[in-house]
């Protein structure tokens, strides 16, 4: 019988193959050693930022105009699965890079803000986070009280306070998600971008939370901060919600990003755990041997393929210069986020006691991808997004849906 001789539609070209090569040689030899030391310490991935900035892995996604590359969804996926694989706190950093404030500033941002911040970027030399969720404002994001005033100059005073804030602590600058005057739920928010020394800007904590512990988030005040015209990103409009939306249409450039995150993380604890089921012997018998156990890695293998497929979809749905479609980017981090999840979950089940020992990598990947089955949307609102739209007969671009529209 004749073996499979069609085309995989993702299979990656030379390029991609090279800049994964790149990326899992990078990981391997610099970011995998020090992940259990960040997780310790709690410190920023400095040393590996350098690193991969050396390697120029941090220009993937920045315009050659900027001194990047000028890649898209595609080839950030792929980075970011690698450098996952290896650690989840130093994949944020380049998440931040590549899906973060730079994506948005190319697009959107005035010249001087380009100028200011791109080439920075791109070299390693800025670190940029991104301001968006308050006490009162997680998922109903539309609720948040950070606001400009107009102080009738043709400039605005920022105020408000941000927590949450990915790398925050280590930052060089920030984009703030804020109200504009004259807006109240959706109408009105737009995004502002400004250095993290900035006079009224004040770090005001850093979260201590069960997993990433080299790339926490920290919580950032707002007290009568200058912004000048060259400041704002996308000036929200009183009337009506088309800042606010087009700020929404960014984040699924996260949240491809996110599912590459758990897709690699998962990887790793896959892999790692299969080479210790055929190293551990008992009774004459490798573990790897036995049939619940290899149960166990096709059911784990399965899911993370399949939770990959979708991903793949959904960025090479973006194209040169676009970005993602929602439903498939909800797909694919749902998909994603709940492979992470069982695939860790099984890794520390097969590795025993072993597994639940911080001696041993497996367990500190589980508390990393638990949060970002939070971030960047939960899971919940993932399914919220899908289910309201498969109700409504809108669904996703695959030719097996009969079209229906119930609206």
């Amino acid at each position: 019988m004749a073996g499979a001789v069609g085309h995989d539609p993702y299979e990656e070209t030379e390029d991609q193959l090279a800049l994964r090569e790149l990326a899992r040689s990078v990981a391997i030899r610099v970011v995998e050693p020090s992940a259990a030391q960040g997780d310790q310490t709690g410190e920023p991935p400095l040393a590996a930022a350098q690193a991969m900035a050396q390697a120029d892995l941090l220009r993937v996604t920045i315009g050659e105009e900027w001194g990047g590359f000028g890649y898209g969804d595609v080839e950030a996926s792929i980075v970011l699965e690698e450098i996952a694989r290896a650690d989840v706190s130093t994949a944020i950093w380049c998440q931040l890079t590549f899906n973060g404030p730079p994506r948005g500033i190319e697009h959107l941002g005035p010249p001087a803000m380009k100028e200011r911040w791109l080439p920075a970027v791109a070299s390693g030399e800025a670190l940029l986070s991104i301001g968006i969720t308050e006490p009162d404002a997680g998922s109903a994001v539309q609720d948040m009280r950070t606001s400009l005033t107009d102080t009738g100059n043709g400039t605005y005073l920022l105020n408000g306070y941000k927590n949450y804030s990915t790398l925050g602590h280590a930052a060089h600058g920030i984009l703030v998600w804020c109200r504009w005057p004259g807006g109240s739920g959706a109408r009105g928010i737009g995004a502002v971008l400004i250095e993290m020394d900035r006079p009224g800007v004040a770090l005001t904590g850093v979260h201590h939370s069960m997993g990433v512990h080299a790339a926490t988030e920290a919580e950032i005040a707002f007290e009568d901060v200058q912004i000048a015209a060259d400041d704002v990103l996308i000036a929200g409009q009183p009337e009506d919600t088309s800042a606010f939306k087009l700020l929404l249409s960014h984040l699924n450039h996260e949240r491809c990003g996110n599912a590459s995150m758990c897709i690699g993380a998962a990887q790793g604890s896959l892999e790692y755990a299969t080479r210790y089921l055929n190293e551990r012997v008992i009774g004459g018998r490798a573990l790897a041997d036995l049939q619940g156990l290899q149960w166990k890695l096709a059911e784990m293998a399965i899911e993370l393929d399949g939770a990959r497929l979708l991903l793949r979809r959904a960025v090479h749905l973006a194209g040169a210069g676009g970005t993602p479609p929602a439903m498939e980017t909800a797909m694919a981090k749902t998909a994603a986020n709940r492979a992470a999840k069982h695939v860790c979950d099984e890794a520390i089940q097969l590795l025993g006691g072993y597994g639940y020992s911080r001696e041993y990598p497996v367990e500190r990947v589980y508390r990393d991808i638990r949060g970002l089955c939070i971030g960047a949307g939960t899971i919940e609102a993932q399914l919220n997004y899908i289910g309201s739209n498969v109700a409504r007969g809108r669904t996703s671009n695959s030719p097996g849906w009969i079209p229906q529209n119930f609206t």
